[in-house]
């Protein structure tokens, strides 16, 4: 129970790999996965966590190997945070940058398809906003997954 298989340092490295690796795979998977999850997008993330955990510990079962693990991850997690967060270039590499999806009552449908937007999604972000497509002076996609619609102005 307290005795690890595998030394300490190879605990962190396979934190690192594993979080390095599946904070790309995120990325490349498109800002839904992050902000929007659908039951499949859930499901999705519960067999990722699932498969990587033998990767995270070797088969070991240690308390020691698994708490080295974990804040591993934590602590990845909070130096990805600071690095966002002083950085402009690793918070749009990390947290990405809005995607203009609309204008002046005009949607770009091709940029809409290669974000993997129904037009269900666009059609209930209008809803929640209460404006019509003629009303609509921008529609972006977010970095976080949320569509904001922003209304023109009244003359």
């Amino acid at each position: 129970m307290f005795e690890m298989e595998y030394p300490w340092w190879e605990f962190i490295a396979r934190g690192a790999i594993v979080y390095l690796v599946l904070l790309v795979m995120v990325r490349v998977s498109g800002r839904r996965t992050v902000g929007q999850f659908t039951p499949f997008d859930l499901l999705v993330v519960m067999l990722l966590s699932e498969s990587v955990s033998n990767a995270l510990t070797g088969g070991d079962h240690s308390i020691g190997g698994g708490l080295i693990v974990a804040a591993v991850l934590v602590a990845l997690n909070i130096l990805m945070a600071f690095l966002s967060s002083h950085s402009e270039r690793m918070a749009k590499v990390l947290d990405g940058s809005a995607v203009l999806l609309g204008r002046n009552g005009a949607l770009f449908e091709e940029v809409i398809k290669k974000c993997r937007l129904s037009d269900e999604e666009v059609q209930e972000s209008m809803r929640e906003c209460d404006c019509k497509l003629d009303e609509m002076e921008y529609m972006f996609l977010e970095a976080d997954g949320r569509i904001t619609v922003q209304k023109k102005r009244p003359s």
